[in-house]
């Protein structure tokens, strides 16, 4: 199943949080992107992050991020 639009633009909101520490989450304002509300939603729903607006990443988050973080350093490295 490939990537659908909604999935890649939960990926990108994952690899947006800060990497270097636990005690640094995201703000996502009502008036942002509206594809950025609805992916932070659908990742507070899936247990991603503690907050349907962003806020921390959660372990199950954290695990995805280091993940994210490898496959687009694979993907873009030349």
């Amino acid at each position: 199943m490939p990537f659908n639009q909604e999935l890649t633009d939960e990926l990108n909101l994952i690899l947006k949080f800060p990497n270097k520490s636990l005690m640094q989450g995201l703000k996502i304002h009502h008036d942002a992107d509206p594809a950025m509300v609805s992916a932070a939603q659908r990742l507070f729903d899936k247990g991603i992050v503690s907050q349907p607006d962003g806020g921390y990443l959660t372990d199950l988050g954290h695990d995805l991020a280091e993940h994210a973080q490898v496959i687009q350093s694979a993907l873009t490295h030349t």
